[in-house]
């Protein structure tokens, strides 16, 4: 019975998989999650514990990043196993007292949600036993306008997030629908993209010649230029 508990504990959905619904209290009202964000691309994130430093430093540059994110057609819901007058407290604290890499008076708007029974961390696998039975890890699930889960990264306690990798993600993944493509290593906007592997022989002599503004170096190595200016007329809202 205890492994069974404990396996229970751990689970968590997959890539792919439809995000699991759940209604929460938090300090932006009540949420019925992921259907209240139908339409739009959501990061839903966890951190270990309200008042801590890491974490802080996090809220501070998700809040600084919020209107950049929103262009990109989406919304950020944070969450831990504290309380709502906590979150609020907390908060409070960061925009009246805390300055970071230049940052201060910040105000977080975005929800954060409370979660004192764990009931939602537990369904996103954000409890790991091996690091904290009372705190959630630094989850983060890209989840799509459609509540399909895209894209997961998990940190331990002590690792604070590259937010600037959480954005290139997000983006990439647009792009990646948008263009049907995909992105190779470090991709940016503006740099060349990767063009799947042919699904037809007509296609495939395309590649090998080079037409349709591809340049092949093997049949299932072929990129092509997308201009940065056309990636953002299809994902931002302008």
């Amino acid at each position: 019975m205890e492994n069974i508990k404990e396996q229970e504990v751990i689970a968590m959905p997959r890539i792919a998989d439809k995000a699991p619904s759940f209604k929460a209290v938090t300090t932006q009202g009540p949420i019925n999650f992921p259907e209240d964000y139908k339409g739009s691309w959501v990061i839903l994130f966890s951190h270990p514990a309200d008042f801590t430093p890491v974490c802080t430093s996090e809220f501070m540059t998700f809040a600084h990043m919020e209107k950049q994110f929103n262009e990109a057609n989406c919304k950020l819901v944070g969450l831990s196993v504290d309380g709502l007058y906590s979150h609020i407290a907390w908060l409070r604290t960061i925009k009246e007292k805390i300055e970071y890499r230049g940052m201060k008076n910040v105000e977080v708007m975005f929800p954060l949600i409370e979660d004192i029974t764990m009931e939602v961390a537990k369904k996103y696998g954000m409890i790991q036993p091996g690091e904290s039975n009372t705190k959630a890890v630094r989850a983060v699930f890209f989840i799509d306008p459609n509540g399909i889960i895209r894209a997961i990264i998990y940190y331990p306690l002590s690792l604070g997030r590259n937010f600037d990798e959480l954005y290139r993600a997000l983006v990439a993944m647009q792009a990646a629908d948008a263009f049907s493509i995909a992105t190779p290593a470090d991709w940016r906007p503006g740099d060349p993209v990767i063009v799947p592997p042919a699904g037809s022989c007509g296609v495939a002599k395309d590649r090998m010649e080079g037409t349709n503004n591809m340049k092949c170096y093997d049949w299932f190595f072929c990129t092509k230029e997308i201009s940065k200016e056309d990636i953002e007329k299809a994902i931002l809202k302008k």
